[in-house]
């Protein structure tokens, strides 16, 4: 992002990215527990951000896969409860969504994720970044956040796969290589992961937008 700060700490309108996405979490889901990972030296976070009455903070890890299992290791819950984990970097999750990642989730014994169709015609680059091959997209989707699993599941994928950590790019990817197969649960395509500084405005316009549809 090319900021003097970590981008969840990124301001849309008055408040941080990070305080929006907890915001809708909390919306959909107000009784929840709530687990943040965040740097042991983060110096940016206030908690009066955080509108749950039951979280907790942990330690992140060098890996995404590391900082979810800090979370899991920290909470006490139930083999069978529901764990979803979301970027808190997507701040434009709707409840709707949510509630059907959640739904999606408690029923489907591999889990479930949100997700899109690929609409757009897929390129294979070769060197110097030149199109060698049009990939085709049938069947192909992007993957979202949250994704939703089994806490016993989830903590066992996540714990099998840290001895290749290449190949696991989001929890779902974990829980497919222990043989499983998530449901891909078709979310909402203004589920905008803020990455890139032209990301911080269309978000922005995505919440105004929104607006009137949740409340």
């Amino acid at each position: 992002m090319g900021a003097d700060k970590p981008k969840q700490y990124l301001t849309l309108g008055e408040q941080p990215i990070l305080a929006h996405t907890l915001a809708r979490l909390y919306q959909a889901f107000p009784e929840a527990t709530l687990v943040l990972c965040l740097d042991s030296d983060d110096r940016w976070f206030q908690p009066e951000w955080v509108p749950f009455a039951r979280w907790q903070r942990v330690s992140g890890g060098n890996e995404r896969m590391d900082s979810v299992l800090n979370a899991l290791e920290a909470i006490a819950a139930q083999d069978d409860d529901i764990v979803m984990v979301h970027d808190v970097a997507r701040p434009c999750i709707t409840p709707a969504d949510l509630h059907a990642l959640y739904q999606a989730a408690s029923s489907h014994p591999g889990g479930a994720l949100l997700a899109m169709p690929v609409a757009d015609t897929m390129k294979r680059a070769g060197a110097g970044q030149q199109s060698i091959h049009t990939e085709p997209r049938d069947g192909l989707w992007h993957a979202l956040t949250p994704q939703g699993f089994r806490y016993a599941l989830l903590r066992q994928a996540l714990q099998s796969a840290r001895g290749d950590a290449r190949l696991v790019t989001d929890e779902a990817s974990a829980v497919e290589a222990l043989g499983e197969q998530p449901l891909l649960v078709s979310g909402r395509r203004d589920n905008l992961k803020v990455t890139h500084p032209d990301d911080l405005a269309l978000a922005g316009a995505i919440l105004t937008a929104q607006l009137d549809q949740l409340t």
